[in-house]
């Protein structure tokens, strides 16, 4: 070889060894550089990606959803086995193969994207994206891919590739607010991500790319196009058989969402568990529980994945906000009518028509819409419903009478001509109208089916309400809180009056009352003077002079029949006799929670109370003198079933069994022969109290077995009279009727359990409390503490035992 060349080949291979050597040099310094900040897989070790806690009925069924992101996090043995197939198809096809970071697919990415001029194409495995997502910024930049790629093959070596995936499958958006495969599961297809087909799952797979523009709820036709492609990857990778493709490819996708609550359903009791969870899981009580947790309060209850076993019984709370609901329409409906949403003109309501997308289904199941009437006539309204007519008689819409709220709505009369309520041009609610068959008198239900354009649909007006009101039911032996209702409509208004308002309970107080006077030396016989009375109040100067709600006297009642009757004046005289202070003992006793001023005017009901406060009061008549507090929540796990929160039933000694019983007996009276006789239909052994504040302005029915307290309350929000007539006894008690209907077949007919001491039974007259024998026609059989089984002659206030003089004397200071 000449001399030249061989000088030539020398020197090339030292400036390529020179350059080789400059090179890596190079790429060691950016390696060093790269490396220099890096973050450790100490964050992915201790990776908790928030996870939304799930809320539980006593029976286990689904109440909500509490979270910030949509997130349930399963192993790959909870997926379905096409999943990560589906996903690996059309993300990362060699992903168990390569080691991180896979050259051929950079490569190939970055020829597109030279070509196109843009970057339309990333070459990430599915371990650069778990990577770029949980340590790296999302920018977008050389140095990132790089830092990326590094971390990417020090991560195959940290975790598996199982536990990579699973990851991935976990951490990614999926739209719709699903973080997840589990939670897409539930979101697109009403199911957990193990029971998906290979159809659901080649959708969910290909949903990561673009979450917005593949969602089948928003763009059916992208995903379906983008499901396919999913498809066609998997078969030309072998990883389905072409039958398998077939099928998926002609199943039928149905989209539906699991529900996350119950939808109005529980969502006051919901709303409640939150606010306590909260409360429970801040750090001061935590860590009194001798627990440590990354975070705590609302963090907690929204990141953590808990799950949360309450006291709420599906069934109890659907038969509560069902009635209470109808209960608060017709109550509403006594008002009077208020008139139409909108008075639209001829234009407008030839638009709104034009705009209406009305179906027959959307009447189904007693459900409102909004309709525009067209023409109206003595005898019927015409009411248009987009491309649909119905009809509404004077029958329909009887109630909407002009408002008065000093006549009450049985005084008024019915409505007979429908000109006199509505007019052409009127938006209003209206409902399907099932009227009764002529012949067989049976409700004849409104069949969507049997609707045609042609047909004229039967309807009701309907009003949306203004009076709200509230309902708890808490079974006494242990304090769970069954049923929590808190108004009208969640939507509307999320204020809970079961538990947040306080309202005046009127003579749903008196049983403190009575309670404190029977251990004050009172019994259920003794005779009490319903007869006017003043009462002058010393610290003000002020002279008080309270009536009773008839506006009559009925002269001297055994205290049993005051109590039944509910006589405010037989009241007034028992808390003179008593004092004022016994009265607010006993309400502090029973763990009513308000500030009781020192004023007679409490025994009447004046103090403000909450539902629920009263509920759990009523607790100790029910079980044998155990105040029981009440409970929402039964117990809180971890993601991982550590059990971190327990409840036990808060109960304490209120009153004596003895007292119990015998409020149990006059409480009963009240049932049978006073203000809540609507009730007997129940056709029970039931106990309970009516209550209604000045000017009908809050309406109250307590009613209780020994297995179940109920509270029901109806009311303005803002204080406002309802009306003459809008009672206790009208308004509220039937609203504890018909879910009393519902739910008390759950519970055993059992009566109240009497002591095994202290008490005595004894035959008196009913009118004078004397002792009668027991063939007498008014003969009653009393209980009495023992000892104080009255003597046989008129006794009245004090001790049974009363001698006829003492009697007399007490009758005599009572005028």
């Amino acid at each position: 070889m000449k001399t030249w060349v061989k000088r030539t080949l020398i020197g090339c291979g030292v400036l390529f060894s020179a350059a080789l050597l400059a090179g890596g040099v190079a790429a060691f310094s950016v390696y060093k550089w790269a490396v220099a900040d890096l973050p450790t897989f100490t964050r992915l070790a201790d990776y908790a990606p928030p996870r939304a806690t799930t809320v539980l009925a006593r029976d286990g069924s689904q109440l909500g959803l509490l979270y910030n992101e949509k997130r349930f996090i399963v192993p790959l043995s909870e997926m379905s086995p096409f999943l990560p197939k589906a996903l690996l198809a059309v993300e990362d096809a060699d992903f168990y193969s390569h080691k991180g970071v896979d050259p051929i697919a950079i490569l190939r990415a970055f020829i597109v994207n030279l070509k196109s001029g843009k970057h339309s194409q990333g070459g990430s495995t599915i371990t650069q994206q778990v990577i770029k997502r949980l340590l790296l910024s999302p920018e977008r930049t050389y140095e990132r891919k790089l830092k990326e790629a590094i971390l990417a093959y020090r991560l195959e070596k940290h975790l598996s590739k199982d536990e990579i995936l699973a990851l991935y499958l976990n951490q990614s958006f999926l739209g719709s607010g699903a973080y997840g495969v589990e939670a897409a599961a539930r979101t697109y297809f009403g199911k957990h991500a193990k029971d998906l087909t290979l159809a659901e799952s080649a959708l969910l797979a290909g949903l990561p790319q673009a979450p917005s523009g593949y969602n089948p709820y928003r763009n059916p036709d992208a995903a379906r196009a983008r499901q396919l492609h999913v498809l066609d990857r998997m078969k030309d990778l072998g990883w389905i058989t072409p039958e398998e493709d077939q099928a998926a490819r002609a199943e039928v996708m149905n989209f539906r969402s699991m529900p996350e609550n119950m939808g109005r359903i529980g969502a006051w009791y919901l709303e409640e568990v939150r606010r306590e969870l909260i409360e429970i899981f801040s750090e001061e009580k935590v860590r009194a529980r001798g627990l440590t947790l990354p975070f705590y309060g609302e963090q907690a209850v929204y990141e953590l994945g808990l799950t949360v076993k309450t006291a709420m019984e599906p069934s109890a709370q659907l038969a509560a906000d069902t009635a209470l609901r109808e209960g608060l329409e017709a109550a509403d409906k006594r008002q009077g009518w208020r008139g139409p949403l909108a008075k639209l003109s001829a234009t407008e309501s030839e638009a709104a028509i034009a705009v209406a997308k009305f179906q027959p289904a959307d009447l189904a199941n007693g459900a409102w819409v909004k309709g525009v009437v067209t023409k109206v006539t003595a005898k019927s309204a015409e009411v248009r419903l987009g491309a649909y007519t119905g009809h509404i008689t004077p029958a329909a819409m009887s109630w909407a009478r002009v408002p008065n709220i000093n006549v009450s709505a049985s005084r008024s009369g019915s409505v007979t001509d429908a000109r006199k309520v509505l007019a052409a041009g009127d938006m209003i609610w209206v409902s399907a109208w099932e009227p009764a068959d002529s012949k067989t008198k049976k409700i004849i239900p409104y069949n969507p089916a049997a609707i045609t354009r042609e047909t004229s649909i039967p309807l009701r007006l309907q009003q949306y309400p203004e009076v709200q009101g509230a309902m708890v039911s808490i079974e006494p032996e242990t304090g769970d809180v069954i049923a929590v209702c808190g108004g009208y409509s969640f939507l509307d208004s999320q204020f809970n009056r079961a538990t947040q308002a306080r309202r005046q309970p009127g003579s749903s107080f008196k049983p403190v009352v009575y309670s404190a006077a029977l251990d004050a030396g009172f019994t259920p016989m003794s005779i009490v003077m319903d007869a006017p009375v003043v009462v002058f109040d010393d610290t003000t100067g002020d002279i008080w002079r309270p009536g009773n709600f008839e506006k009559n006297f009925r002269g001297p009642l055994p205290m049993r029949t005051a109590l039944a009757l509910s006589r405010n004046l037989c009241t007034i005289r028992v808390a003179q006799q008593i004092g004022v202070d016994a009265v607010i003992t006993r309400a502090k006793e029973l763990g009513l929670s308000p500030t009781f001023p020192r004023f007679l005017g409490i025994s009447l009901g004046a103090v403000e109370v909450t539902p629920l406060n009263l509920a759990e009061a009523y607790t100790a008549f029910a079980d044998k003198g155990m105040r029981a507090k009440g409970r929402f929540i039964l117990s809180v796990t971890d993601a991982e079933g550590k059990l971190l929160y327990s409840a036990e039933p808060e109960k304490s000694r209120a009153i004596t069994p003895q007292n119990a019983y015998l409020m149990d007996y006059m409480l009963k009276q009240v049932i049978q022969a006073g203000t809540g006789t609507r009730a007997k239909v129940l056709n029970r052994p039931l106990a309970g109290k009516t209550g209604t504040s000045n000017e009908e302005r809050d309406a109250w029915f307590l009613g209780f077995t020994p297995h179940l307290v109920t509270a029901t309350y109806v009311g303005f929000d803002q204080s406002r009279p309802m009306g003459r007539g809008e009672t206790g006894s009208s308004a509220a008690l039937p609203i504890f009727v018909n879910y009393g209907k519902k739910i008390l077949e759950a519970y055993p007919p059992d009566d109240f359990p009497a002591p095994e001491t202290g008490i005595e039974m004894a035959f008196v007259d009913r009118n004078t409390g004397r002792l009668a024998s027991k063939n007498s026609d008014n003969a009653i059989l009393v209980p009495f503490y023992a000892g104080t089984t009255p003597a046989a002659s008129p006794v009245s206030g004090g001790t049974s035992g009363d001698t006829s003089q003492q009697g007399e004397e007490l009758l005599k200071n009572l005028f």
